[in-house]
Parts: C-alpha cells; structure tokens; sequence
C-alpha cells in the first residue's frame, strides 16, 4: 500500500505522476492521506487518482467517510482515534493502531484490516519511538484481519515483517522519495514476492 504525501513529490499533480509509476510498479493499494486538504479539494484529488489507477490498485480515503463514498473509492482508512464508521458502498475499512489492544478494538468494531507501526524510526512520525516487529507478531497473534506493516519499511526490511506475521505493507517515502518510484515500488514488490507463504 502506497501512502500519499503530495509533500514529498512537489504538489498534486506530481503526486499523480508518483502515483501512476507506483502502480506500474506493482503497488495494489494506494491510500490518499492528505490532512491538511479540505473535502472539496480532496475529493477532486481523490477522483483524479481514481481515474489513473484505473481499476489497477484499491483506492482508500483516510479519514473522511463523505469523500470516500462520494469519489466511489475501494476503502475507507480510519485514524487510530477517529470513530468506527462503514459508509455505504464502502467495501474495505481499515485502521491504524499502535497497540495490542487498539488492534483488537478494530476488528472488534468490524476493521477489515488494520495497519500496525511504526515499526521502524521514520519520518512522518518523529518522535515516535519505534514498535520494532514484535508489535507485528503481537497484533497476529491475536486478530484474523489482515495486518500491514508501516513505518521505516524498505525493500530490505520487507522480510523482516512477513516473518513476523504481517500480510503486506504501507509504504510513504520508501517510495514518494525516491528519485524513480516505479522502481522504488518494483523493488518492494519483488521483496514481498520473494518470501514464501510458508515463511510467513
């Protein structure tokens, strides 16, 4: 899963670009995070994104129910502090959760996955002691929903976390900072493809 983070790329319409070469790549899930959007310039950004994925990758709004439903989007992504919600039309919703036991509080509440970090010192979370992949193995212990890794991850570390237990993982800056992203998101990609299903 792709994060976005029009920042990082110089603004929306770089963001798309970023976008379209993180799916060719081989991202199948993009998840449009942009806080500091209001919902009218985030549902124009949102229906732009749909467009160019085309059906290629999930789309997932975070946070805001209204956008999610109106752009038509795959999924809705709900903060670890924000109040269970399932849209109509909305297929997917996911949270994020730093603990145990807000990951067991999501699928309690009907989460169809959760994103479980940080995991490693990262960027859109400074200051924020790093969980390490023990919150991985803890969280699929003891939840059946699908859990995704986030935070630091890189190709290099993507193995890490699947042996852990995690089904897949969220990417910001492993990709949105990379000089090609195709490539950035081909190399996780490949990562991911290369652990076996038994060693997971």
């Amino acid at each position: 899963m792709l994060v976005t983070d029009r920042a990082l790329v110089g603004g929306g319409d770089r963001l798309v670009g970023a976008v379209v070469a993180a799916v060719e790549g081989g991202v199948n899930a993009v998840q449009l995070r942009e806080k500091d959007l209001g919902s009218s310039d985030l549902a124009r950004l949102a229906a732009r994104l749909h467009t160019v994925i085309g059906g290629s990758a999930l789309l997932i709004v975070n946070g805001n129910a209204e956008v999610a439903r109106e752009v038509d989007a795959d999924g809705l992504h709900l903060p670890v502090d924000a109040p269970f919600t399932r849209p109509d039309g909305i297929a997917l919703v996911g949270r994020s959760v730093h603990s145990v036991e807000a990951a067991v509080q999501a699928e309690r509440e009907g989460a169809d996955y959760v994103i479980a970090g940080p995991i490693y010192e990262t960027p859109s979370h400074r200051g924020v002691a790093p969980a390490g992949v023990r919150l991985i193995s803890a969280v699929v212990a003891v939840v059946s929903v699908p859990v995704v890794a986030i935070g630091g991850i890189t190709a290099a570390r993507v193995p890490h976390v699947l042996s852990a237990g995690a089904g897949g993982v969220a990417v910001i800056s492993a990709v949105l900072s990379a000089e090609l992203p195709g490539g950035a998101a081909s190399a996780l990609r490949e990562a991911l493809e290369a652990v076996p299903a038994v060693e997971r």
